[in-house]
């Protein structure tokens, strides 16, 4: 098995047998992508939510309806909220890291 950043894998048939093997693009192009930040106590969570998601949708590879991006806050740290944003894209082999990087530039 070779994975997307060209390491190869070799698998024995007992682990393709009593394992679970997940295949992420046998049956679908979509991939889900998630990026954890926090922000500071002092910023209204909503306002925040709703301008991450906005800010998102301006990255031209990130999907719209009906797999648009969502944001959710998922704890609370030392010194910040902190969320989770998830977005979907159809075109994995043009790349992961540039579009993770495209959306934090436009957060």
């Amino acid at each position: 098995m070779v994975t997307r950043d060209g390491k190869n894998y070799l698998i024995s048939n007992e682990h393709l047998i009593t394992g679970q093997v997940i295949n992420w693009s046998h049956s679908s192009d979509f991939v889900r992508l998630d990026i954890f930040f926090g922000t500071a106590y002092g910023n209204d969570p909503h306002k925040i939510r709703a301008l991450l998601i906005e800010a998102t949708q301006t990255v031209n590879r990130v999907l719209g309806t009906p797999r648009a991006p969502v944001c959710h806050v998922v704890g609370f740290g030392d010194s910040s909220v902190d969320y989770i944003l998830r977005f979907w894209i159809m075109d994995p082999t043009e790349g992961l890291t540039n579009v993770r990087g495209a959306v934090f530039l436009a957060l």
